[in-house]
């Protein structure tokens, strides 16, 4: 059972079940009924502490860190409730979204326009949904991300070490993830392997921007299959790394930008494919392949191309 946002300061040592959690996604789970504005402006005030220390919200905690979480009004200025209810038509496009669901994990076919998480000027995100979908799940976290416009296969864990467990397999190779994107022009048959280190030259999540750099980490995309359409091509791209806009900044910088992709593509080629009906970024996540459980076998979960995007296609041919 939860428990009720607390009067007076309280001191909660971290378990196993937290252990490597943020401290922010640890605070929204226990005080569910405070505000996730309230949460952030304790974390900034420096009110919440940890071994008696500020924290910052992305701070990961280790079994037996000591969190201070200081008194807090039950009134009008502190609603019981989120400000404003999450929207029935969003939980039940997530809801109905869902791919795959046991005790350890969740896949969800996400919509393109929807972020997987709140701020930034967005009041909620898929894993605020799917936290009031699931209100009594322990743990809801995302185990990957997925840029806004982006649709198609995302993951979720029940279970932290089921999380830890799988930020190990995408660091290394135990998680396969293809995608599906439209290119500008006719993709090389030859050019299959894009092996090219990526620097992100703007920090934080506000404008992220990234470049392919010397300096900059590993980033290793590889090209599965390639079907010409029209003066564009259908491209299969697999990630070997997960970096961020990796598949959009590998694309742009073989020549070949990702179609609607306002960031890093090409704005003639994007404005011939906006007068094609093209409303957003022709990027999807299209399969994913994982083991929920340590022992299972590999489980392949596919999110079908989108009702938009097959539109363009059939448009282009």
């Amino acid at each position: 059972m939860l428990a009720a946002p607390p009067t007076k300061a309280t001191v909660v040592t971290v378990t196993d079940a937290d252990d490597g959690r943020r401290i922010d996604n640890f605070l929204t789970s226990r005080l569910r009924d405070v505000p996730k504005s309230r949460i952030y402006r304790m974390l900034r005030s420096g009110e919440v502490r940890v071994n008696g220390g500020r924290a910052k919200p992305d701070r990961k905690l280790k079994t037996n860190d000591q969190v201070r979480i200081p008194p807090l009004r039950v009134g009008d200025d502190a609603p019981r409730s989120v400000e404003v209810p999450i929207p029935a038509n969003m939980l039940t496009a997530v809801e109905q979204s869902i791919l795959f669901e046991d005790d350890a994990i969740i896949v969800i076919d996400k919509p393109a326009g929807m972020a997987v998480h709140g701020g930034s000027g967005l009041r909620w995100g898929v894993i605020d949904v799917m936290r009031a979908l699931r209100p009594h799940a322990p743990v809801l976290e995302l185990v990957h991300r997925l840029d806004r416009e982006t649709s198609g296969c995302l993951v979720l864990a029940k279970d932290m070490r089921v999380l830890r467990r799988l930020h190990q397999e995408i660091a290394g190779d135990g998680i396969d993830k293809v995608y599906l994107a439209l290119v500008a022009g006719s993709w090389p048959a030859q050019l299959r392997d894009l092996d090219m280190p990526l620097k992100r030259t703007q920090k934080g999540s506000a404008d992220r921007q990234v470049e392919v750099d010397p300096e900059g980490q590993h980033a290793h995309t590889v090209v599965r299959s390639v079907k010409p359409i029209g003066q564009a091509s259908l491209v299969e791209f697999e990630l070997l790394t997960g970096r961020t806009h990796q598949i959009r900044v590998h694309a742009a910088a073989a020549g070949h930008p990702v179609a609607g992709d306002r960031k890093y593509g090409d704005p003639a080629f994007n404005e011939e494919m906006r007068a094609a009906g093209l409303r957003r970024m022709f990027l999807h996540a299209a399969r994913i392949t994982l083991r929920p459980h340590e022992h299972s076998k590999p489980l392949t979960i596919k999110a079908p191309l989108p009702a938009d995007l097959k539109q363009i296609m059939e448009q282009l041919r």
